[in-house]
């Protein structure tokens, strides 16, 4: 439903039919053109008679080869990255090809600056250094009926891709022309994409050689009837993309001339057509080295009056890259599970509270954001990718979701238990202050004797004068408030602050955000995902440093996992032939570097502490001493023990070794194995900070539970 335009607006496919019929009617005056009837309206424009020596003065166009010593490349169909070097045709330069350049514009309307800077539009033509060209080469002549066509003439279109280094922005020409297979020579018109004008390949014949024009017309017949076909069988289908519309501001209305010329090979001509057609259809059987696929090339534009120079353009056949992308995909499939496995190891390893006390939520954190890049990433190739090579990509897509997933539920795990740590205890409110009695007045020893005298009396009891009243008035309550509807942001700003579940997902979220919008910029994602790498261990070590603890990771997890991040940083980063032709960054080796540094630190910080590294005066952070020496009971109580313990109730007796003898009451030292002993008897009870008691087999059982006291529901430090 998403991709039927059957529901359409009726006068888009109505409009697109009539551009169809007029695509007839023109290719019937080509026709008749053809055939020599003066009744024709198509008229083919010749070439400046200036522009070939221009190009053969700076190209040099292939010749036939001798088929048993060299060959061409017949199918041209992939991939093509190079470097180009741009040329101004109006400048007064010292090149031997510039008064041919100065006579082939001479013709073109320049001296309007107005028109020329309405031409050249916004794009930054001397910026660009680099090219990529997509190709695509069709055999005319493939199909049976077609029997009197030439063999040795293909169709070949594509687009050329100009970046700008500075502003990472993109132009894109459109090209469509004509490819001789027995000399490798490639001539097209070219035309920026979005512009009105687009390449017609019924004009292409006026490029090539004078000899090959009949039979480039007829090959390009044969080829317009069958688009024609093919589109109007989209529409009626209603796959046909009815929204391509012309951009009224285009970056520049230049169009261009493309010459190019394919490097030839030291191959014999049959050796290098079967190993073409077993890249086309693979059967396993052994084929010649498959040699370089090279290209030089030249993009010129007369009503622009500027030139790009293509130089030693590296093509890879579609194929072969494919077969590539099916490779990668199964490299990082493996990986991913690798990871994966790692990843659920180590959290059945630290499943207990005590054991996620000790990690950090942040490596997982970032792993997660890493996945999720990669997530996204692998997404978009296998979409962009053509038939077996998109499947085979789903599945590192597929596993790097499910680490995103599980890292993501992990981190927030370890949030939540390690959330009462930086909770701050309440401090008990002070009492309230209680009115002061009034002060009674002092009576004189006669009043005394007449208080006894009356006591023994039977007449009517005194009345002693009430003293007055202080009468202390309380403060009075505070007023009512009013209570304020509080709005939402306020509410969901409190709530993120306060909840740690809800800040770590909003960062989470923002990261996301983040990632989602800047994976079109390659640079920003690179530079986001290398400070994820570079910093992945180091809050684990700061944590370590900071509560007085190991890290808690295996050596299999820190290892492993590092070891797989690496690849798939060092496969995009380091190697010159990955599948998206990222160019190498040697900023990545340092990375890399930092990374195992790391590693080693948290190694190191289990054999010998956690603070190491650092000098005895930066160490704030002391563990807690849950075995300090406690005052023994007294020897002739009937119970020798030190309370009960606050989790089983039992009570937690003293070891007799911990009594002294009489030679020890004299002052007589204890000894060696005195001191063992009472180091032991230590470990059998546990004092908290909060002064409550417990065994010490019992507080361990507890705290692979919860990490807060049993009986006061305080926060506890790692025991």
């Amino acid at each position: 439903m998403l991709t039927n335009n059957r529901t359409d607006d009726a006068a888009t496919r109505t409009q697109h039919l009539e551009a169809l019929e007029a695509m007839n009617y023109e290719m019937a005056n080509y026709s008749l053109w053809l055939t020599g009837n003066s009744t024709s309206n198509f008229t083919l424009t010749p070439l400046n008679p200036v522009e070939m020596p221009l190009v053969d003065s700076l190209l040099t166009l292939g010749s036939q080869l001798d088929s048993m010593e060299a060959s061409y490349y017949t199918n041209l169909t992939g991939f093509w990255r190079g470097d180009i070097e741009f040329h101004n045709l109006t400048s007064n330069s010292t090149d031997p090809w510039q008064p041919l350049a100065h006579d082939l514009i001479s013709s073109a309307n320049l001296t309007n600056a107005t028109e020329l800077s309405d031409r050249l539009g916004s794009w930054n033509w001397s910026a660009s250094n680099k090219v990529a060209i997509s190709v695509g080469d069709k055999l005319v002549w493939s199909k049976p009926h077609l029997t009197n066509v030439s063999k040795d003439i293909a169709v070949i279109h594509g687009k050329i891709d100009l970046t700008d280094p500075g502003s990472s922005d993109e132009l894109r020409i459109d090209f469509d022309g004509i490819h001789f297979l027995s000399n490798g020579s490639i001539y097209a018109l070219a035309a920026s994409s979005g512009y009105r004008y687009r390449p017609d390949l019924r004009y292409a014949p006026s490029l090539v050689p004078e000899h090959r024009l009949n039979e480039t017309a007829q090959v390009i017949e044969v080829e317009e009837y069958s688009r024609i076909a093919k589109n109007k069988e989209k529409l009626e289908a209603g796959t046909l993309d009815l929204d391509q519309d012309d951009d009224d501001n285009p970056k520049t209305r230049c169009t261009f001339d493309f010459f190019g010329q394919v490097d030839p090979s030291l191959v014999p001509q049959f050796q290098l057509e079967e190993l073409e057609e077993e890249i086309d259809s693979p059967t396993g059987i052994s084929t010649v080295k498959q040699p370089p696929l090279l290209m030089n090339g030249l993009l010129i534009s007369k009503d622009c009056g500027m030139m790009y120079k293509l130089k030693d353009i590296r093509g890879l056949k579609s194929q072969s890259l494919y077969r590539k992308i099916t490779t990668y995909a199964g490299i990082s499939a493996i990986v991913n599970a690798i990871l994966l496995l790692l990843l659920t190891r180590q959290m059945s390893r630290s499943h207990s509270a005590v054991g996620l006390a000790r990690v950090s939520r942040y490596p997982f954190l970032a792993q997660s954001l890493i996945d999720a890049v990669s997530f996204v990433g692998h997404l978009t190739l296998a979409i962009l990718a053509d038939g077996r090579p998109s499947l085979a990509v789903l599945a590192p897509a597929g596993l790097s979701c499910i680490l995103f997933v599980r890292e993501a539920q992990y981190s927030v795990l370890i949030g939540q238990i390690q959330a009462p740590e930086d909770a701050e205890t309440p401090l008990p409110r002070p009492p309230s202050p209680q009115p002061t009695p009034p002060p009674v007045p002092p009576t004189s020893d006669h009043e005394h004797e007449a208080d006894n005298n009356d006591t023994h009396s039977e007449t009517a009891p005194l009345i002693q004068p009430t003293p007055p009243a202080t009468t202390t008035q309380a403060p009075a309550p505070p007023p009512p408030q009013t209570p304020q509807e509080q709005g939402f942001l306020r509410f969901l700003f409190n709530h993120i602050r306060t909840d740690p579940s809800a800040r770590l997902w909003t960062i989470m979220s923002f990261f996301l955000i983040v990632v989602f919008r800047v994976v079109v910029i390659l640079s920003l994602p690179l530079l986001f995902v290398g400070c994820l790498y570079a910093f992945m261990w180091f809050p684990q070590i700061h944590r370590a440093v900071r509560r007085g603890r190991t890290s808690g990771m295996s050596a299999e997890y820190l290892i492993g996992a590092t070891l797989c991040r690496l690849y798939f940083l060092l496969y995009f980063m380091a190697c010159p032939k990955n599948i998206l032709d990222v160019e190498p960054r040697r900023w990545v080796y340092l990375v890399a570097l930092f990374m195992g540094l790391q590693v080693a630190i948290l190694l190191l910080q289990d054999l010998f502490g956690p603070s190491f590294f650092l000098p005895r005066r930066m160490v704030k952070t002391t563990g807690y001493d849950y075995h300090p020496p406690m005052p023994l009971p007294d020897p002739e109580a009937p119970e020798q023990s030190l309370g009960d313990c606050a989790i089983c109730m039992d009570a937690i007796e003293v070891d007799p070794t911990l009594r002294q003898r009489p030679d020890d009451e004299k002052g007589v030292g204890v000894g060696v194995g005195g001191l063992w002993a009472q180091a032991g008897a230590r470990k059998s009870y546990s004092l908290a900070p909060c002064h409550h008691l417990f065994h010490t087999a019992c507080l361990e059982r507890w705290l692979a539970i919860k990490n807060i006291c049993p009986q006061c529901r305080r926060p506890l430090p790692p025991l």
